[in-house]
């Protein structure tokens, strides 16, 4: 069985993203636009995290920095998940909350 993620990058003469459209099929995910992603994926040999991140001329800077906020938060969780550590992601969830203040997403 497989399962497959995929994401057209249409591109201006300057090779800048201009439209970014994600199928996830087993998702029930079809060509959904959106205006930034970020993948990262772990090389096991080299022991080192690969990574993309895109974004496009659309994507407005207060919603850049609700989307890295939405991510901080979203790392803290799968973190927990995937290892456990309670501490070290209510650490993570501060420091997010910390982000977030300082850029007056949150009062």
């Amino acid at each position: 069985m497989n399962s497959k993620i995929n994401l057209d990058i249409e591109l201006d003469v300057n090779r800048i993203p201009k439209n970014i459209e994600w199928s996830a099929p087993d998702g029930g995910v079809e060509k959904s636009s959106t205006d930034a992603f970020m993948l990262s994926v772990w090389d096991s040999e080299t022991k080192d995290t690969l990574r993309i991140d895109l974004w496009t001329k659309n994507m407005m800077v207060d919603d850049m920095k609700k989307f890295y906020h939405q991510t901080l938060l979203a790392m803290a969780d799968g973190f927990k998940r995937a290892t456990n550590e309670d501490e070290m992601s209510e650490d993570m969830r501060d420091f997010a909350k910390y982000f977030a203040e300082k850029l007056k997403l949150i009062g």
